[in-house]
């Protein structure tokens, strides 16, 4: 009953304008708070997906490696148990160090990681070869695929490249600092360039496990580690990675996609929060319309709590009428704004409307991502922000006594 009177006052005419044009504009400023809410955390969504997607080509679903130190013993059995666990799909062995690539002049540090040939398998990079071609080479003869910030540092291209580069890696068991002593230096053909992402272009260069290993001084079953592709998804891939800690031991590190990018993966997490406070203060506006709404309509309906009072009815139902009112501002206004939020998401995954400035993106346009969960999420935030906001005028509107012949 308390809804029908609620219905009844909001869709009535009130004897002053300035009533109803309040309440429209409480219930369009909850619209376009709404609707903002779900843009914004669709928005995330979407660069979120687009940065994992990016990152998940270059990391592998997980990786070992050592607990302590660079270096972890891998012996064949090892392998072999690895590759006997459930879900795990691939294997591939790496070497990786801080390097020096030089050509003549030009040089540039590097993270410099060899890769044995089941590499492509657990790894998409070289799907992401922009000039030349993906080959490592051998021991004899090394090459280095690059990515395109140390390709611009070096000053090489892979597909004019007469010349041979000089890559500088330390020496393990160096007693000296000096150069000769504490570096050992080999020739290397660039053969390939990768765009991945930034963060990969200008760090990351791959070149063959087995030189790698020789120009480090590695003994046969000694790697820097193992990266793994599964057949699991994210759930499974937590059950793979506890049954390799438990063949492995303490002695051994393993990771997920996530774990590799912690860091990453909270500050984008972080970001999507802090945008979604600061948006719900378009709520707070809007809440503060509802009470001006309420109260002005609690003191236009002072003859009808009179004789409701009259008839009977305590301080809580008196209240509750109220609550409802606000309740169906916030739900006319909340379903608005998420159909709007609606419209506008899909109108921009398939026409792509909005556009991303600069030109140097993967992709031109602003990503979108509709997820359930934003919708409750929205919705109850609306709900939470909309009920406070009501519970002020419905008690006053329950506490104070009005009089028939006033």
């Amino acid at each position: 009953m308390n809804f029908l009177f609620a219905w009844r006052y909001f869709k009535s005419k009130k004897s002053t304008n300035a009533i109803n044009i309040i309440a429209w504009i409480s219930v369009v400023a909850i619209a376009v708070g709404t609707a903002a809410l779900i843009i914004v955390l669709s928005v995330f969504n979407g660069f979120e997906d687009l940065v994992k997607s990016l990152y998940g080509d270059f990391y592998s679903d997980l990786k070992l490696s050592a607990s302590q130190g660079k270096v972890c013993r891998l012996t064949s059995q090892q392998i072999e148990q690895i590759k006997k666990v459930k879900g795990v799909t691939g294997i591939s062995l790496i070497a990786e160090e801080k390097a020096v690539l030089k050509n003549e002049d030009a040089q540039s540090i590097i993270f410099l990681k060899g890769v044995d040939d089941n590499y492509v398998s657990v790894n998409k990079l070289s799907t992401h070869i922009a000039r030349g071609k993906y080959n490592l080479g051998d021991l004899d003869k090394p090459g280095v695929v690059v990515g395109a910030g140390i390709e611009n540092a070096v000053d090489v291209d892979p597909e004019m490249n007469f010349y041979p580069l000089v890559v500088y890696l330390p020496n393990r068991k160096a007693t000296s600092l000096r150069t000769e002593d504490a570096l050992f230096s080999d020739n290397v053909d660039v053969t390939g360039t990768f765009t991945v992402q930034q963060e990969f272009d200008n760090k990351y260069a791959f070149t063959n496990l087995a030189f790698m290993k020789y120009m480090l001084d590695m003994q046969p079953d000694e790697y820097t580690g193992a990266e793994l592709s599964t057949s699991a998804d994210e759930a499974g891939i937590e059950d793979i990675k506890d049954n390799l800690q438990k063949i492995l031991g303490s002695a051994y590190k393993v990771e997920s996609r996530y774990q590799q990018n912690q860091s990453l993966y909270t500050v984008m997490q972080m970001e999507k929060w802090v945008i979604y406070g600061i948006l719900c203060l378009i709520l707070v506006v809007a809440a503060f319309n509802m009470i001006g709404a309420l109260t002005m309509l609690v003191l236009e309906k002072q003859k009808d709590i009179a004789v409701l009072k009259a008839m009977g009815a305590d301080r809580e139902y008196i209240q509750s009428i109220f609550l409802s009112e606000g309740l169906v501002l916030a739900t006319v206004g909340g379903i608005s704004g998420i159909l709007l939020a609606i419209g506008i998401c899909v109108l921009q995954l398939k026409f792509k409307l909005l556009k991303l400035s600069g030109g140097t993106f993967i992709i031109d346009y602003y990503p979108v991502k509709l997820i359930p969960g934003d919708f409750v999420l929205v919705a109850a935030t609306v709900f939470f922000v909309s009920m406070l906001a009501a519970w002020l005028p419905s008690r006053k509107a329950a506490g104070q006594e009005f009089s028939l012949k006033s």
